[in-house]
Parts: structure tokens; sequence; C-alpha cells
């Protein structure tokens, strides 16, 4: 009886052991077949966002191609490729006070820049920002521009220099960053209204104008000499501290690209003329696209639920206000493909919830334990105790997603170098070298948090940039990041155009 209770109790065991054993292998085939789901996900991931430089290559070609489209007609391509008539840049030569006001979202600043006549890199400036009551971003045009003019004659009165000599009249630099159809350097009218503004009588109205009427009226001796957008002011910035400077690059929330071009090559003004045979052309380049962009589902479905479907489609790839919201999108698919982040948030699935800068700060998380980005899952998406290999992989997903947006930044910056010939190519044929061709140093200024504030950013899209041009010819290419082209990038325009000094030049 006893022998038959210990054979009982020893069987019961080993069923038991069995029963355990079967449940934690179960459990361990059961989180592989749930890892592998993940991995399968991250590796679709890296193939589609892969760029190679045979690809990057082939979207330079695209991008030097649509802008000879765009400039060809209007309509021709996505690049509006749109005329400034700016045709005069800082030299470094300019003297006087100048101002410039800001103009671009719920706040505006105005600004007092001194120039002694030799080019510098660091200017003495006055700035001050204003914040725009909600009232009159949806009020009239009229109330809208005479705040504006009010808060601007009560800057000049407060920082004029009273022993200033020959007192003449001030001249203003004006950043309008909305949709501008320009008209001459110093006049456009609005398309449409962005960023929370909606004033219906002042589209179709010229900005310009609209200000320089309210300055008129409170009679504050100004004139309004040059009407720009940020990218050309950054320009003006980087040409003032740099004669080789041909373009300028903005890659921030937004972003976009605008360069020095022949006027015999803007065929869709036949008989353009300009002093300087050149114009500065805004491109628009955030609305770029070709077949040869590696676009994924997520930027398919971003697109898709975005206010400006099928537009914008370059911005959406490459600039810090998407990015974030990429990266959140393949972080949601492996949530629902698998349990590794926890319990489902609902935080996962609001669009925009994850932001670039905190993509960013997850992707240059230096720590073992890579805490900074267990403190943002938990912070901002309400995901905790994630384990350290699923961290490691929300890394891997903010590299995948920042590479491809640097590599194609870099390939749209030397699509621009291609064509205008600065790109080590023109002329090469009957079997010469790239080394045979005589090179030019060439400046692009660049400005905008994403490019100078992530550093993984700015080395991939360098790295990329050697990888296109090519060691011999990269070096001759210098990318220089400027500051506040909206602001200071006006009143250096404004002493261009200042009706005092007529010595700046373009090239």
């Amino acid at each position: 009886m006893g022998g038959k209770l210990v054979f009982g109790v020893t069987v019961g065991v080993a069923v038991a052991a069995c029963v355990v054993a079967t449940v934690v292998v179960g459990r361990r085939v059961k989180s592989r077949s749930k890892w592998k789901r993940v991995v399968g996900v991250l590796e679709e991931l890296e193939a589609t966002c892969d760029t190679p430089v045979r690809r990057l290559r082939q979207v330079v070609d695209a991008m030097a191609v649509e802008m000879h489209a765009g400039l060809a007609s209007e309509g021709g391509s996505k690049l509006k490729m749109l005329l400034t008539y700016v045709d005069n840049l800082p030299n470094g030569s300019e003297k006087g006070t100048f101002y410039a006001l800001d103009l671009g979202g719920t706040n505006f600043r105005v600004l007092r820049v001194h120039l002694g006549g030799q080019r510098s890199l660091t200017l003495k400036h006055d700035v001050e920002r204003q914040p725009i009551p909600q009232n009159l971003m949806t009020g009239t045009r009229e109330g809208l521009f005479d705040f504006i003019a009010s808060s601007l004659k009560e800057f000049v009165e407060k920082t004029d220099d009273p022993d200033e000599l020959a007192p003449r009249r001030k001249e203003l630099g004006f950043t309008f960053s909305f949709p501008v159809k320009q008209t001459s350097a110093s006049s456009g009218v609005l398309i449409k209204w962005t960023k929370g503004f909606s004033i219906e009588d002042m589209v179709g109205r010229d900005a310009a104008e609209s200000l320089q009427q309210a300055i008129d009226k409170i009679g504050l001796d100004m004139r309004v000499s040059v009407l720009i957008n940020d990218t050309v002011g950054t320009l003006a910035v980087g040409h003032y501290q740099d004669p080789d400077t041909v373009a300028a690059v903005i890659i921030g929330t937004g972003t976009n690209a605008c360069y020095v071009e022949r006027t015999d090559a803007i065929i869709k003004c036949q008989g353009l003329c300009t002093t300087s045979g050149s114009m500065v052309i805004n491109m628009e380049w955030g609305n770029f696209w070709s077949s040869h962009l590696p676009r994924t589902t997520y930027d398919i479905d971003l697109d898709a639920d975005s206010p400006n479907p099928s537009d914008q489609g370059f911005e959406k790839m490459i600039s810090g206000m998407y990015l974030g919201d990429i990266v959140r999108r393949v972080i949601l698919r492996i949530s629902q493909e698998s349990d590794v982040f926890g319990p489902a948030s609902t935080r996962l699935s609001m669009p925009f919830k994850l932001r670039t800068p905190m993509m960013a700060a997850m992707h240059e998380d230096s720590s073992l334990e890579l805490t900074e980005v267990a403190r943002i899952f938990e912070d901002i998406l309400e995901i905790t105790d994630i384990p350290l290999k699923v961290r490691k992989l929300v890394v891997k997903i903010c590299d995948i997603v920042t590479r491809r947006a640097a590599r194609l930044a870099a390939a749209g910056i030397v699509g621009i170098l291609k064509k205008i010939g600065r790109d080590g190519t023109s002329g090469i044929a009957g079997g010469r070298s790239r080394a045979d061709v005589k090179l030019r140093r060439t400046v692009v200024a660049i400005e905008g948090g994403l490019y100078t504030s992530y550093t993984i950013f700015r080395e991939y899209l360098h790295e990329a940039l050697v990888e296109i041009l090519g060691e011999d010819i990269a070096p001759h290419v210098i990318l220089k990041p400027t500051e506040d082209g909206s602001g200071i990038g006006a009143a250096l325009l404004a002493a261009s155009y200042s009706s005092y000094d007529t010595d700046a030049n373009l090239l």
C-alpha cells in the first residue's frame, strides 16, 4: 500500500512537472513568436526606409528636373519655384540702422539692427516680441496692421538714439510668413491665411502696402523696403556673412529652400531683367515629390490623416512637424501586433502625441538603461515598465526614421547644387574625371532646430552629403548654420534695398 502511495505521488509530481515544463515552453514559444512579429515590423520599416546612395542620386536628379520644370511654366511642377524679385543681397558694405518686422504666427517681433559697413558674424541688434490679441487674428485688415504699426512706433521711440546724426526716413524689412504671390521685392498679395489667422478682407491684398498704410496713418516716418519669407532672410544673413553663399535651407518644424538663379533660366518670365542678372527663387520645396522617395505605409496613413493630403510630401518625410508622429505610428503598429509595450495606451493612438523633440531625446539617450526613453514613455504615452530590449527597439525606430529624413534632406540640397552647376558634375564630358573640373567654394546657409539642435540628424545629413558628392567634391560644399534669418535677414535686406545705400550685390 505504502509503495503504491509513493509511486502515485511520484507520478503526480512528474505529471505536474511536465505540465509546468509545457507551460514554460509554451510561453517561451509564444514569447519568441511575439518577438518575431515585432522584429518583422522593424525589418519591414528598415527596408522601406532604405536610402542607399544610388537612390539618393535618383532623388537629386528628380529635384533638379522638377526645378527646371517649375521655372519653365506656372504649374509645371509640384515645386512652385516662386519669384521673389530679390536680386540684391547684402554684401557687408551696408551702413546704418535698419528695422525688421517678423510676422509668422500668434506673435510678431520687431528688430533694430546696426550695420557698420564691414562684414561681421555678429550684429548688434535690439528685439522685442509681442503677442497678437486673438480678436485681431480674425478681425479686420485695418485692425491687425494698426496694432502692429502702433507697437512698431513704440519700439522705435524706445530704442532710437537721440544723438544719431543725419536723421532720415527709417527703412524696414517685412518678413510675412504666409502664402504670398510676390509682385516685386517690396510687394506681394496674400493668397490665404494659415496658423489660426482668418481676416477675410486681407486675402488678395498687398501685405506690404497694408503695413505701409498703417505706418503712415500714425505718422511714423518709415518705408517698407522689402517683403520676404524666412528662407530668403536666411539666405540674406548667409550672404552677408559669406559671399560664396548661393542657397539657404530651413529644416525645423517645417522646411523650405531658396537659391540664387540666373534670370535667363527663369523661362516662365521671359524678358525678365535684373541689374545683377540673377534672382532669388523661393522653391517651396516641402511640396517636392518623386517616385524615388522611399515612402512607407506610415507615410501614406499620415498624409491621408493630415489637413492637406497629397501636399507637402517632402516636408512630411523630413521635417520636425512629422518625424515624431511617424515614430508614434510605428510603435502603435507594434503594440497592435504584440503586447511588448504592455496594456494598450489610448495616448499612443493620439496623432502628434509624440513630438519630434521627445523623439530626438529618446534617440540621443546615452544612459545604459535608456532611462530617458522610459521617462518619455511614462510621461507622454502613459506606458510604464518597458523592458530594456524594448527600449532599445524604440531607439532603433527613431534612428531609422531620422536617418531617412536627414539623408533625403541632403539629397535635396545636392539637387539644388546640381541645378546651378555646383555639384562638381558640370561640364564633365569626353572622359574627364571629376578631379579635372574646376571646383568653386559653395556655401549653403542652413537654419532650423532639426539641423542645429539634433546632433544625430546633422551627422547623418553630412554623411549623406559626402556619399552623394564624393570625397573629392564634398570639401568644397559648406553647410553654414545661420541665426534669425526671419528677423536679422529682413533688416539686412532693408539695407540692401535702402534708398541711401545701393552698393550691395548678388555675386
